[in-house]
């Protein structure tokens, strides 16, 4: 997998050369990572990239050509078919649904905008998509392009150690993770690991740990629950609950 970034502050990204399982990818040369400064194609000698924005109004927007030709070096660096991906508070929000289907891409442009966004005409025509991590406003688009990058990189084969760990992280199969438990099986104020857990029983503890995590998503993400095709057991399951709260 390659990611070309182009960023502004291409320092941001020398984090994914030194922690983590993101690191390790790296180092590993199962990831690349490059990053592209507009301010290279800047036609001025302040190497601005930015300008007043048409109509008024306050702060600045990222000019169209030196993006255009940040873009045009990525896929000349990449290939031509890399999508563009735009960071962007307006964009889709990232679900894990949309990490898997970036996951399957060889490549991938990420454009990192700042001040009050990018020249929109770039977007109508180089951008592929646009992509929120939520409904926030950060300085820039760098710190999105991470998680993205790294929701993706953690997916990717052989990146970790066992491949059932993203599997049975939460959103994966559209269910919060379930609680995990670690030695001491008690602590000293009598708090305990449910027995289940210790039981050795590994249908039981697969069926527990199913349980605990349409419970948790049902309290804490309902909204989660009405996207899913749920089995008649869970939908019972849903429903003793709800009976039981009433009470």
């Amino acid at each position: 997998m390659e990611f070309s970034v182009i960023t502004i502050f291409p320092e941001m990204f020398q984090l994914f050369s030194g922690y983590g399982i993101s690191s390790r990818a790296v180092q590993n040369e199962q990831v690349k990572v490059s990053t592209i400064n507009p301010r290279q194609f800047a036609n001025n000698r302040y190497q601005s990239i930015d300008d007043r924005p048409f109509g008024g109004g306050p702060g600045m927007v990222m000019m169209y050509e030196p993006l255009e030709k940040s873009i045009l070096a990525a896929k000349n660096a990449l290939t031509k078919s890399a999508k563009v991906v735009y960071l962007s508070p307006q964009g889709e929000p990232l679900t894990q649904k949309k990490v898997n289907a970036f996951a399957k891409q060889d490549a991938l442009i990420l454009l990192c905008g700042r001040y009050e966004g990018i020249d929109e005409r770039l977007i109508e025509t180089h951008v592929d998509e646009e992509v929120s991590i939520g409904d926030y406003v950060l300085s820039g688009g760098e710190l999105p392009a991470m998680v993205l990058m790294d929701s993706i990189i953690r997916l990717l084969p052989g990146v970790l150690n066992d491949s059932d760990s993203a599997i049975e992280d939460s959103f994966y199969d559209g269910l919060l993770d379930c609680p995990h438990y670690t030695r001491p099986a008690v602590l000293p104020d009598g708090q305990k690991v449910p027995e289940v857990l210790l039981s050795g029983d590994h249908k039981k503890i697969q069926q527990w740990r199913h349980q605990q995590k349409l419970k948790r998503t049902f309290e804490r993400r309902r909204d989660l629950i009405e996207c899913l095709c749920l089995s008649e057991e869970d939908k019972q399951m849903i429903a003793q609950w709800v009976q039981t709260n009433k009470k």
